[in-house]
């Protein structure tokens, strides 16, 4: 099996001084293998390295960093096929969050998991969101 690593560049508007974090903890935003773009979890961090206050805005931040790594491989997020979302104290924010998913994805959506947590990895994150896309030439 083949894959490739997507990376962010250096000097990347949506990722900001945050992109070292994949060096830091050792992972890739993304990997390409087998037809399918798997994202690693996304998160509510500016690009300043600041976590977002509000959970629509860290929502926002999240899909928006998806939205790049997507444009990253010529896609958008209409290549999504499954979607997986943590939320921390999900009852309360769950509304913030839908305002801002359906502000930002639209039709044809992915099958989405919603999943309740105690927290994430930092404090002040509510929310982190991993994707799976496919791309239009399943040989790549």
């Amino acid at each position: 099996m083949s894959f490739h690593t997507v990376e962010i560049p250096e000097g990347s508007e949506v990722f900001g001084q945050t992109r070292a974090a994949f060096t830091n903890f050792g992972y890739s935003a993304a990997v390409r293998a087998n037809g399918l773009l798997f994202i690693a979890g996304t998160i509510g961090r500016r690009a300043d390295g600041v976590i977002a206050e509000t959970i629509e805005e860290q929502t926002e931040i999240a899909i928006r960093r998806i939205e790049e790594i997507l444009r990253l491989e010529n896609l958008d997020l209409s290549a999504l096929v499954d979607v997986t979302s943590y939320h921390v104290d999900i009852h309360e924010h769950l509304a913030g969050f839908q305002k801002a998913k359906q502000r930002l994805v639209k039709p044809p959506f992915p099958t989405w998991s919603l999943i309740g947590v105690s927290g994430l990895a930092s404090p002040g994150l509510l929310v982190e969101i991993r994707a799976t896309a496919a791309y239009p030439d399943s040989s790549r």
